[in-house]
């Protein structure tokens, strides 16, 4: 079944179409994983069905024990581009969302061990939490943007869109000279410092002002469910 996503103050919705996101675009994350600073932007992709909706619930997979929230700024495409040079990329984005990157840690780590891709601790059901999305003309400054993540009330995450290495225009018109970019296509441009663990019944709600918030529940699955 197609999903989609809601645009405030549209008449109709995005069928969600590719889902890039970003890895390492944040100092003090790269720092906190002890990972290399990359050259060129990391990305990786996510499955339309990773897919929830403000409100949802998080299923960690049995085969993980350690899965940890990232909340990252969204960015909704709204019209077709290849090549985009950076001046011209808010031309092609529609909306601005608040989203959640759920990876599999434990899983992540074993399959960078081994040289494999990360599919499964990062596109699995419900690892793609995601807000609707606010007018992009409704976002002055998109890249001076707080991020904020709190667990059962916690603060967690607590971040700024200012302190990302590669900007969200470089980052668009890197992308499209990568992938021709559609409308519906979602673009998630990495995390802030203060990622961590989230474990069952724990009550997470990640908040961008000036774009939104989102709040999910976590259910940790086990081998006999």
């Amino acid at each position: 079944m197609m999903k989609h996503v809601k645009l405030d103050g549209a008449t109709y919705e995005f069928p969600i179409g590719k889902i890039l996101c970003i890895g390492r675009n944040y100092v003090d994350h790269i720092k906190e994983l002890g990972n290399e600073a990359p050259d060129a932007p990391v990305i990786f992709m996510k499955p339309s069905s990773a897919v929830i909706d403000d409100g949802g619930t998080v299923v960690i997979p049995s085969y993980s024990n350690d899965c940890h929230h990232e909340a990252e700024l969204a960015l909704l495409i709204g019209k077709t581009g290849k090549n985009i040079p950076a001046e011209k990329v808010m031309e092609h984005v529609a909306g601005f969302g608040v989203a959640l990157d759920l990876t599999l840690r434990d899983v992540q780590s074993e399959q960078k061990k081994k040289g494999l891709p990360w599919e499964i601790a990062k596109g699995f059901d419900s690892s793609c939490p995601l807000s609707s999305f606010v007018s992009a003309a409704q976002v002055p400054d998109p890249q001076n943007l707080t991020i904020r993540l709190t667990v059962n009330g916690e603060l967690r995450q607590d971040g700024c869109t200012a302190m990302m290495i590669h900007p969200i225009a470089d980052l668009v018109s890197h992308m499209s000279r990568i992938f021709t970019l559609e409308p519906g296509d979602i673009i998630l441009t990495g995390t802030p410092a203060g990622v961590g663990p989230l474990r069952h019944g724990d009550a997470v709600q990640a908040e961008i002002p000036q774009v939104g918030k989102l709040r999910v529940n976590v259910i940790q699955m086990t081998v006999m469910d």
